[in-house]
Protein backbone atom coordinates (compact mmCIF):
# COMPACT_ATOMS: atom_id res chain seq x y z
CA UNK A 1 0.00 0.00 0.00
CA UNK A 2 2.87 2.35 0.78
CA UNK A 3 4.26 2.11 -2.76
CA UNK A 4 0.82 2.59 -4.30
CA UNK A 5 0.12 5.75 -2.28
CA UNK A 6 3.58 7.07 -3.14
CA UNK A 7 2.99 6.46 -6.86
CA UNK A 8 -0.36 8.22 -6.59
CA UNK A 9 1.36 11.18 -4.88
CA UNK A 10 3.89 11.45 -7.71
CA UNK A 11 1.10 11.22 -10.30
CA UNK A 12 -0.91 13.87 -8.46
CA UNK A 13 2.11 16.20 -8.33
CA UNK A 14 2.57 15.89 -12.09
CA UNK A 15 -1.15 16.18 -12.85
CA UNK A 16 -1.52 19.22 -10.60
CA UNK A 17 1.31 20.96 -12.46
CA UNK A 18 -0.23 20.09 -15.83
CA UNK A 19 -3.59 21.40 -14.69
CA UNK A 20 -1.87 24.65 -13.67
CA UNK A 21 -0.58 24.98 -17.23
CA UNK A 22 -4.05 24.35 -18.68
CA UNK A 23 -5.62 26.82 -16.27
CA UNK A 24 -3.02 29.49 -17.10
CA UNK A 25 -3.68 29.02 -20.81
CA UNK A 26 -7.41 29.25 -20.12
CA UNK A 27 -6.85 32.48 -18.19
CA UNK A 28 -4.74 33.87 -21.03
CA UNK A 29 -7.57 33.18 -23.46
CA UNK A 30 -10.17 34.60 -21.07
CA UNK A 31 -8.37 37.89 -20.45
CA UNK A 32 -6.70 38.09 -23.86
CA UNK A 33 -8.22 39.42 -27.07
CA UNK A 34 -10.66 36.52 -27.69
CA UNK A 35 -12.34 36.93 -24.28
CA UNK A 36 -13.51 33.31 -24.13
CA UNK A 37 -14.19 31.87 -20.65
CA UNK A 38 -14.53 28.24 -21.76
CA UNK A 39 -10.95 27.28 -20.80
CA UNK A 40 -11.34 28.58 -17.26
CA UNK A 41 -14.76 26.97 -16.91
CA UNK A 42 -13.32 23.59 -17.92
CA UNK A 43 -9.88 23.62 -16.32
CA UNK A 44 -10.79 25.52 -13.14
CA UNK A 45 -12.74 22.66 -11.56
CA UNK A 46 -10.24 20.09 -12.86
CA UNK A 47 -7.38 22.00 -11.26
CA UNK A 48 -9.36 22.39 -8.04
CA UNK A 49 -9.99 18.65 -7.84
CA UNK A 50 -6.36 17.82 -8.54
CA UNK A 51 -5.28 20.39 -5.95
CA UNK A 52 -7.41 18.67 -3.30
CA UNK A 53 -6.15 15.23 -4.38
CA UNK A 54 -2.54 16.45 -4.09
CA UNK A 55 -3.17 17.85 -0.60
CA UNK A 56 -4.79 14.62 0.62
CA UNK A 57 -2.08 12.45 -0.92
CA UNK A 58 0.61 14.70 0.57
CA UNK A 59 -0.85 14.15 4.03
CA UNK A 60 -1.04 10.38 3.44
CA UNK A 61 2.53 10.13 2.12
CA UNK A 62 3.85 12.35 4.90
CA UNK A 63 2.33 10.04 7.47
CA UNK A 64 3.42 6.82 5.74
CA UNK A 65 7.01 8.00 5.25
CA UNK A 66 7.13 9.91 8.55
CA UNK A 67 8.07 13.27 7.12
CA UNK A 68 8.91 16.11 9.45
CA UNK A 69 6.36 18.85 9.99
CA UNK A 70 8.50 21.28 7.99
CA UNK A 71 8.74 18.91 5.00
CA UNK A 72 4.99 18.38 5.09
CA UNK A 73 4.22 22.10 5.27
CA UNK A 74 6.59 22.83 2.38
CA UNK A 75 4.95 20.04 0.33
CA UNK A 76 1.53 21.50 1.01
CA UNK A 77 2.70 25.04 0.23
CA UNK A 78 4.20 23.86 -3.07
CA UNK A 79 0.67 23.29 -4.37
CA UNK A 80 0.05 27.04 -4.48
CA UNK A 81 2.66 28.41 -6.94
CA UNK A 82 2.45 27.05 -10.49
CA UNK A 83 4.63 23.98 -11.16
CA UNK A 84 6.15 23.90 -7.65
CA UNK A 85 4.76 20.40 -7.03
CA UNK A 86 7.12 19.08 -9.70
CA UNK A 87 10.11 20.70 -8.03
CA UNK A 88 9.09 19.40 -4.61
CA UNK A 89 8.51 15.85 -5.86
CA UNK A 90 11.95 15.75 -7.49
CA UNK A 91 13.58 17.22 -4.40
CA UNK A 92 11.85 14.69 -2.14
CA UNK A 93 12.86 11.83 -4.44
CA UNK A 94 16.52 12.92 -4.43
CA UNK A 95 16.48 13.14 -0.64
CA UNK A 96 15.01 9.63 -0.35
CA UNK A 97 11.82 10.91 1.28
CA UNK A 98 9.59 8.91 -1.04
CA UNK A 99 11.22 5.59 -0.24
CA UNK A 100 11.65 4.92 -3.95
CA UNK A 101 15.20 4.00 -4.66
CA UNK A 102 16.68 4.16 -8.07
CA UNK A 103 17.61 0.88 -9.66
CA UNK A 104 20.62 -0.64 -7.96
CA UNK A 105 23.87 -0.69 -9.84
CA UNK A 106 24.38 -3.95 -11.70
CA UNK A 107 27.42 -6.10 -11.19
CA UNK A 108 29.86 -5.83 -14.07
CA UNK A 109 29.64 -8.76 -16.43
CA UNK A 110 32.82 -10.84 -16.82
CA UNK A 111 34.62 -10.28 -20.07
CA UNK A 112 36.09 -13.13 -22.06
Amino acid sequence: MREKVTRLFVAAAIAEACSWLALLVGMLVKYGPPGNELGVQIFGPIHGGLFIAYVLLTLAVARLHRWSLLATVVALASAVPPFATLAYERWARRRGMLGVDRQPAREPAPVG
